[in-house]
């Protein structure tokens, strides 16, 4: 059964979304929500990403995901079969609903371990660069996350849900995800208790100490609340979007390249071969010297001297 990803209808719509947030935006003075420079520096990354993303799924991520589902789902006697003893799953409504559970607990490891590990961190960090938080931010998307996030769905396919399926999955969770990047949405009420919301997804893109490292979830913040990362919106705080360590830059290739040169600056400093790989597969902030920290450490010594 053949599927179209939901990105090739939501595509479009995304400029005329950001369209109406920046026209509206300057109608009710908020003239500082949108900054020129920064607008097109996120347009322009946004457009070399869909253009990647267009060229890279189809040769990597439908061929890496049909070889894993033949793989592990082999046709047996007519019937598809998983080699753990199981019929590879239908496309009955129920199974569409797993598919989307798995497709949400994916994401929120992969969306996790962009914070967690620094060479991931490079690639992930030119979404978070922005000091705006916008629809324009939404799609200022690293181009080399392309080249590893299938790694973290490959199961997915093994497990036995056809390769079409988790692809649509991976559309509606894009889209949903374009959509948190505004501020017009106020705290959801109710839905805030289970759906990765607006002002959730405000806290991700802080770089507030309390914020850092929070919210990293799909469509639903239960793997937040499972793991420990969930943060409600605070509102007597005022948000700081952006990184402790901007590109200082709106070119797009400083934007896209900076953390790659701070790693690289970072090895530099050691000839311990176990600090250089530190500084490429540790936390980001983690240094040999104690020069800089990450946040779990900055947290324990903040606890430390609390008591």
């Amino acid at each position: 059964m053949e599927f179209t990803n939901p990105l090739v209808y939501g595509a479009p719509c995304f400029i005329g979304f950001i369209l109406l947030e920046l026209s509206y935006s300057k109608l009710t003075g908020r003239k500082d929500l949108y900054k020129r420079k920064d607008f097109f520096a996120s347009l322009l990354i946004g457009s070399g990403s869909a253009i990647l993303a267009a060229l890279l799924k189809t040769v990597i991520i439908i061929a890496l995901f049909s070889f894993v589902y033949d793989l592990f789902n082999p046709i047996t006697d007519g019937v598809r079969m998983n080699i753990f003893g199981w019929e590879s799953f239908s496309y009955a409504w129920y199974v569409w609903i797993l598919c989307m559970l798995a497709d949400d607990f994916s994401y929120y490891w992969f969306h996790r371990q962009n914070h967690m590990v620094r060479f991931f961190w490079a690639a992930h960090i030119v979404h978070h660069s922005s000091e705006n938080f916008n629809l324009g931010t939404a799609v200022r998307n690293g181009w080399f996350t392309l080249l590893y996030k299938p790694l973290f769905y490959m199961w997915m396919p093994a497990i036995g849900f056809p390769p079409e399926m988790v692809i649509v999955c991976l559309g509606i969770e894009s889209l949903w995800q374009f959509q948190l990047h505004t501020t017009y949405v106020p705290k959801l009420g109710f839905l805030d208790r289970f759906i990765n919301s607006h002002t959730m997804h405000q806290v991700h893109h802080a770089k507030n100490f309390e914020y850092m490292d929070k919210n990293h979830g799909g469509i639903l913040n239960i793997f937040d609340r499972m793991f420990g990362t969930y943060q409600p919106l605070d509102e007597q705080i005022e948000i700081s979007y952006g990184v402790t360590t901007p590109p200082e830059s709106h070119n797009m290739f400083d934007i896209l390249t900076h953390e790659y040169i701070n790693i690289w600056n970072d090895m530099k400093k050691t000839k311990n071969w176990r600090y250089k790989f530190m500084y490429i597969f540790g936390p980001p902030g983690w240094s040999h010297d104690g020069s800089t920290k990450t946040v779990k450490q900055m947290r324990r010594e903040l606890i430390h001297k609390k008591q």
